[in-house]
């Protein structure tokens, strides 16, 4: 585990340091890890790499790091993006030589991009993301086209979500941006965007197949799940992410 204690602390000025922004990817089978162990997994590798991390000032020196969403347990992930600051200005073709073998296991960078130092915090761009779900289910296609057409009609999805040792209540509706019948099968292919709200937190795909199954009276299962891209509010600014729907989000 990489210690952000080590690394020296004096506030440095902008034009000494560089934010990139990785887009990776996580196969199906990489081991299985908590958000903590995730984020120390990838300052070690960074620091094994010897690209110098930047650390955040005060008493409590955090290296700056960060997800541009939670990554769930077992799920894979085809572009997601990871932004990280460092002390001094490399070109692009040196940071991926220093980071060849030296990625987390399960993990590997697809592209990297140098963001401006001041752009808004990655989380807070996030506004949804884009998931391909194989589904388990003998549901006849027409019915399962029935209850899509249904949950995107629906002006509220009241469903219950634990939440500690209390059962909860919430709308999953506003967290739903589309769905769609990807590949009729089978087994069936579904395409669901969800949406991340400031205050109700992110759809989850799992709850929208959920609630699938209520409105079709029949067993739904995942055989497989796949995060296919965060969307980010600058692609619904220029319409970069229209081709999954009929719209920038389309429901």
């Amino acid at each position: 585990m990489s210690d952000p204690s080590a690394i020296p602390r004096r506030p440095l000025a902008p034009a000494q340091l560089q934010r990139w922004r990785f887009v990776v990817a996580r196969a199906p089978g990489a081991p299985e890890s908590t958000q903590r162990e995730l984020f120390d997994g990838w300052i070690a590798a960074l620091s094994a790499a010897g690209l110098p991390v930047a650390v955040t000032e005060g008493s409590r020196a955090r290296a700056r790091l960060t997800f541009g969403a939670p990554v769930p347990n077992g799920l894979a992930l085809e572009a997601d993006l990871i932004d990280v600051v460092l002390r001094g200005r490399w070109p692009a073709w040196r940071v991926r030589e220093a980071m060849v073998g030296h990625v987390p296991a399960g993990w590997r960078i697809i592209d990297l991009h140098d963001v401006w130092l001041a752009a808004p915090p990655l989380a807070g761009q996030v506004a949804g993301a884009d998931h391909r779900i194989v589904l388990d289910t003998d549901a006849p296609l027409d019915v399962l086209a029935d209850a899509v057409r249904g949950l995107l009609a629906a002006p509220q999805l009241l469903r219950d979500r634990t939440k500690g040792a209390a059962t909860v209540q919430y709308d999953l509706r506003p967290l739903v941006a589309n769905v769609r019948v990807l590949d009729a099968g089978p087994p069936p292919t579904l395409f669901v965007r969800t949406r991340t709200h400031p205050e109700l937190g992110s759809g989850r795909p799992e709850e929208v197949v959920a609630e699938l199954a209520a409105r079709a009276g029949s067993a739904i299962g995942i055989a497989s799940i796949v995060r296919e891209r965060l969307v980010l509010l600058e692609d619904l600014d220029s319409g970069g992410v229209a081709a999954a729907g009929s719209g920038p989000w389309s429901g």
